[in-house]
């Protein structure tokens, strides 16, 4: 069972939390709240989160102050800034600091969700280039991942293992098929050119072009069938 990737939410605001948590908590994400820089940091402090959206107005600590001290002590963590009273001086600072995005209040679910999709694509790597350990919700998808590729490929050869012979017989098959077509195809355009033999050569070739047909037919939808079959389960 994977675990759900946790979201900190750090408003003085009650009703931002709950406008994050309806929009995420379905998607696969935890959403966790704090009123203020102080209880944000000791949640910090006690657990590992995967990303934090920060307010800058709060009683007590900034939510500028709040990204600096987290990408000093975690620089691998995606930070954003969300506020109703941006500046070009508070986004200055919050670039600075490395945030992950600095967005302007209000919100609608969609920014809410693509912001979070984009921030969390960049913690991984953050992760692997500061040598940090991955996040909980990285290490109990790892076996998850692992298991179902693994599945897959024993899946692919056990498709494989049964449609060789079927293939190996194809090709008998089909070969003869294919050189006897060529020198026909080869005689008959000779045979064409003659204004004179060409309606005898019409007459004779007739029964074994609808023999051809009758006989190639099936064996190239049923090939056809296998090969779009096949291609599916490949894939899936």
């Amino acid at each position: 069972m994977s675990t759900l990737k946790k979201i900190l939410v750090v408003d003085d605001d009650p009703v931002v939390g709950k406008s994050f948590d309806r929009v995420l908590s379905g998607k696969g994400y935890a959403v966790i709240t704090a009123a203020d820089g102080e209880e944000a940091l000791r949640k910090l402090s006690a657990e590992t989160y995967d990303l934090v959206f920060t307010d800058i107005r709060m009683p007590g600590m900034s939510g500028i102050e709040v990204a600096e001290r987290i990408k000093a002590s975690q620089p691998w963590l995606p930070v954003v800034i969300v506020t109703g009273y941006g500046t070009d001086e508070n986004e200055a600072r919050a670039k600075a600091a490395g945030i992950a995005g600095f967005l302007n209040k209000p919100l609608s679910p969609d920014v809410i969700e693509g912001t979070t999709t984009m921030a969390l694509a960049t913690t991984a790597a953050a992760r692997l280039e500061t040598g940090a350990a991955p996040a909980p919700a990285e290490v109990a998808a790892a076996p998850a991942v692992a298991g179902e590729a693994k599945a897959e490929s024993r899946a692919k050869n056990i498709a494989l293992f049964f449609a060789a012979p079927f293939i190996g017989l194809a090709y008998l098959l089909a070969f003869p098929f294919i050189g006897l077509g060529m020198l026909a195809w080869i005689a008959g355009s000779a045979v064409m050119k003659n204004d004179k033999l060409r309606p005898i050569a019409l007459l004779i070739a007739a029964p074994f072009i609808t023999l051809a047909f009758v006989t190639i037919g099936p064996i190239v939808g049923l090939g056809a069938l296998a090969w779009i079959g096949g291609k599916a389960l490949l894939k899936g």
